[in-house]
Parts: structure tokens; sequence; C-alpha cells
């Protein structure tokens, strides 16, 4: 019972690691537009990213894509990744 409160706990505390006004800045400077930040997006980030956001918008050439920006915590610029 105990591993299983343990799982819950480090669970909740991952799904809050996501960043959305980093998100949105750097792809609007990729040239993104209509950005909808859609939560924490798992096991789509590396081992030294900290923050890993999941996102839909609209690329220059009108389509809607769907991918991750991941993030460090300090020191890293983002990465967007589709």
């Amino acid at each position: 019972m105990k591993k299983i409160i343990a799982v819950l706990a480090v669970a909740a505390v991952l799904s809050g690691c996501y960043n959305g006004d980093d998100a949105r800045r750097a792809l609007s400077a990729q040239g993104f537009s209509d950005v909808e930040v859609t939560g924490h997006a798992w096991f789509a980030c590396g081992k030294d990213d900290f923050y890993a956001t999941s996102f839909t918008a609209t690329n220059s050439q009108g389509k809607r894509v769907s991918g991750a920006v991941c993030s460090g915590f300090m020191f890293k610029n983002s990465t967007v990744r589709w």
C-alpha cells in the first residue's frame, strides 16, 4: 500500500512540471501561432530537461501540429519536439 501511495505522490509532483510561458515564448519565436498548452508531456523529453510541456499550435504553413517543448531548470534553452 505504501508503494502505491509513493507512486501516486511522485506522479502528482511530476504532473506539475511544465512551463507554459516559456513554451509559448519558444514556439512564437519559431513562427508558431494559436499556441495551446495542454499540460505535462510524459516521456517526451530527455533526462536533462526539467520541464516537459505539451502543445498544439499552427505552424507557418497553416497546419496544426502537436508536440512538446523541453527545457531545463537553469542555463538551458528550450527545444521544440514534434
